[in-house]
């Protein structure tokens, strides 16, 4: 492969979403950091405040996530008293939801989260702020 081909690679879409991805969890990560949770874990802490108790699959697909990947990293926030798994209707089925704790703990985050959203507001204006998440929705609806 020449460097006319990795010149082009860099103009893929899935490395430049992975790089951006990355640079926006870095600054999440950091203003977040006094609770003790990373901006993913936050994440799924708001997915499941808003759909649960929901099963484990409807999670997933909500994070646009495999299943497996989920369960790991829904373990720690579990061991930390943040979650409950539950039995759903049959055995196949595991119900999520938040704790007391975890809901306090939601609320305690919430004001870094409005830190931390705010300044990339703010960094991208709001415009291009709302053309950003529009072009990401339409992203995910795409590739799904």
């Amino acid at each position: 492969m020449n460097n006319l081909d990795l010149a082009q690679c860099q103009r893929c879409a899935g490395f430049n979403l992975r790089r951006a991805t990355r640079a926006i969890s870095r600054l999440y990560d950091e203003i977040l950091r006094p609770s003790g949770l990373q901006a993913t874990q936050y994440s799924l802490l708001v997915t499941i405040a808003v759909a649960g108790p929901a099963p484990i699959n409807q999670i997933a697909d909500l994070q646009v996530m495999d299943r497996t990947t989920l369960t790991r990293n829904l373990k720690p926030l579990e061991k930390k008293g943040l979650i409950e798994i539950t039995p759903g209707e049959d055995q196949r089925t595991r119900l999520v939801a938040l704790t007391d704790l975890g809901q306090e703990t939601l609320a305690q985050m919430f004001p870094l989260w409005q830190q931390a959203h705010t300044r990339v507001t703010e960094m991208l204006g709001t415009d291009r702020f709302n053309s950003l998440l529009g072009d990401l929705s339409a992203i995910v609806e795409l590739a799904g």
